[in-house]
């Protein structure tokens, strides 16, 4: 039987699950502890930091595409509220190396694409204002399988580039 699977989270909780007895375990299956916080930050990611940046991205990439100016009453509601994110996670990652624990998770995954691109708007000062919530993205951002697939994301970059 095929299986068709079209939205990015369910995607990739089912190749983390599937390839969970390679290293790394993104999905920490060996302790429940664990596990449950690898649960609880992509959950966070998924009801708080993704309903605060997403609308940020659209206003300076998908706006100008359709001939719009970006929306700064758009943007400055939902820095706002991206802020009081990055703020709970500025006090999670002065605790651990990453958002789940001192291990690097889906969690961590799941902030990725989207950061990225923040981080090619004037808003990416939020990240950087809080230095362990920057020194989270520098480290995840560094990682191998990252710097091989932004190489190509173009969504945003010029393409002749």
């Amino acid at each position: 039987m095929r299986l068709c699977i079209t939205e990015s989270r369910a995607i990739t909780a089912y190749v983390a699950e599937k390839f969970k007895e390679t290293e790394p375990d993104l999905i920490r299956h060996k302790d429940a502890k664990e596990a449950a916080l690898v649960k609880v930050w992509t959950e966070v990611e998924s009801h708080y930091y993704e309903p605060a940046v997403s609308p940020i991205i659209y206003e300076y990439f998908v706006a100008p595409f359709q001939g719009k100016e970006p929306d700064k009453s758009v943007i400055d509601t939902n820095v706002e509220k991206l802020k009081k994110v990055l703020d709970v996670y500025e006090a999670k990652l002065s605790s651990t190396k990453y958002l789940a624990g001192d291990f690097y998770s889906l969690a961590d995954l799941s902030n990725v694409s989207e950061t990225h691109y923040l981080m090619q708007t004037p808003c990416a000062s939020t990240v950087n204002e809080r230095p362990h919530v920057k020194a989270w993205w520098e480290d995840i951002s560094s990682r191998p399988a990252f710097t091989k697939v932004v190489g190509g994301m173009t969504f945003g970059q010029n393409q002749e580039e």
